[in-house]
């Protein structure tokens, strides 16, 4: 083992109890109210981890986190992956000091900046100026560092416009692209993500995108949470998949990546929501995403010859507007490949009714290259622009490419890269040296000798 690494965490476990916040206890001013209130608790603490307090069941206890090991080299970029409640966030807070686990340590070298809930601390009646240099400040930066880079800073968030504005005139969404483009341009040795590109509009969001490509390649340490499976294949080479708040798995990005697509109930290629949970806004919500085959079943894996289908089903909860569903495609390297709109004749530019309704846009055959393709699917009311949902990562499905020699790799074995491997059609003109030229009728060349 070198001592060549930036993180190193060792065992790490953290175990919450059901109706007691625990969490406040782990802050500066937490401690000390516990200290002051609740001393017996506090020599309850010291206890070991494999007995619980008098009275307390088994069922009482929540582990977050559960004997988490792994190192990070210094320049490495790393992706935590795994679904709700498997602890990413978690163990971002312990990394960032936020709060203490319950067993294990963690040893870390350099200066470290979290990205973790943007927009903390924000003070409603000041100027966006004025917060920009209390959010900097609390976020570690000198008043010289807010100075030389706050021009950048605010046009970065694109509030020009609105900087000696308070906060509180604020959107949402102004206040929470301020909130990043402070904490994006702290320079530590370490930058722990979580989630930051679930900020904002689609643009702000290649904006972030952007930023933590850039980031990655000045060397910097990074440790990203996403669901956006396309950004941490695209930015992380290596991958771990948290499951329960156990590291199940620990490798290559796109290796984890496939993994954790292709796991847990169901498929991959299906997702649907309760309408409780289901993405939306007041005029429609999502109700589920299906890829399917040329038969409509539902499909993990397409032949690279074979078109596929994306299937959107939606609700439209109130009429009188018109609607544009849309997906768009990425590649496992998260290259965003290409956008697809709904463009049937029969609902374009008309006001939808309420009910539910299903489109399916179809992918054709041979265009796709081998290898997994993610889709993230959204809905806009159109004149005024109103955006209803924005689903990154919805499904995704594996592009398989035969080897029986009639796809656009004929009978070529080896590895073919590239985004997209469409079958074109060739036609060759030669001149030989007996005089003879060859090629095809159709392009006006007949088969003839001189």
């Amino acid at each position: 083992m070198t001592n060549d690494f930036a993180i190193r965490v060792h065992d790490v476990s953290k175990r919450y109890r059901i109706g007691v916040r625990d969490s406040d206890h782990d802050t500066l001013v937490g401690k000390v109210i516990s200290k002051l209130s609740r001393p017996i608790h506090n020599l309850r603490r010291l206890r070991s981890l494999s007995q619980f307090e008098p009275g307390q069941k088994a069922e009482d206890v929540i582990w977050a986190l559960k004997d988490v090991s792994f190192d990070v080299r210094s320049g490495e970029v790393v992706g935590l992956i795994g679904s709700n409640g498997a602890g990413k966030s978690t163990l971002l807070k312990i990394l960032s000091q936020i709060t203490e686990p319950t067993g294990g340590r963690v040893e870390i070298r350099g200066r470290v900046s979290s990205l973790l809930e943007v927009g903390t601390g924000f003070h409603p009646e000041l100027t966006g100026r004025e917060n920009v240099f209390l959010n900097g400040a609390v976020l570690g930066m000198t008043r010289r560092e807010i100075e030389s880079k706050f021009e950048e800073i605010v046009e970065f968030a694109g509030v020009s416009r609105f900087i000696e504005t308070p906060v509180k005139r604020y959107s949402s969404g102004m206040k929470v692209r301020l909130a990043f483009a402070v904490a994006a341009h702290l320079e530590p040795e370490i930058l722990l993500v979580d989630e930051v590109l679930a900020v904002g509009d689609i643009a702000f969001q290649k904006k972030c995108l952007g930023k933590m490509d850039n980031v990655a390649k000045e060397g910097r340490t990074v440790i990203f949470v996403s669901h956006n499976i396309a950004s941490i294949t695209r930015l992380c080479s290596r991958a771990i998949l948290l499951e329960n708040g156990r590291a199940v798995m620990d490798g290559p990005a796109h290796e984890v990546a496939s993994v954790y697509l292709n796991a847990g109930e169901g498929t991959a290629a299906f997702r649907q929501w309760d309408a409780a949970q289901a993405p939306g806004g007041d005029i429609a919500r999502l109700r589920s995403v299906k890829v399917i085959d040329e038969d409509g079943e539902i499909a993990e894996s397409i032949d690279i010859r074979r078109k596929v289908g994306i299937q959107i089903e939606f609700e439209v909860l109130k009429e009188g507007h018109e609607l544009l569903p849309t997906f768009h495609v990425f590649n496992q390297e998260g290259l965003y490949l290409f956008p697809a709109l709904d463009l049937d004749p029969v609902w374009r530019r008309r006001k939808r009714p309420r009910g539910v309704y299903k489109t399916t846009g179809w992918i054709p055959g041979n265009l796709l290259s081998e290898g997994i393709h993610l889709i993230q699917v959204a809905l806009a009311a159109i004149h005024p622009f109103i955006p209803q949902f924005n689903e990154h990562s919805a499904v995704a499905f594996t592009v398989v490419d035969s080897t029986e020699g009639d796809s656009a790799r004929g009978d070529f074995a080896q590895a073919l890269g590239g985004a997209v491997r469409p079958r074109l059609e060739w036609s060759t003109v030669a001149e030989l040296e007996s005089g003879t030229t060859v090629g095809p009728v159709g392009l006006g060349v007949a088969r003839t000798g001189k």
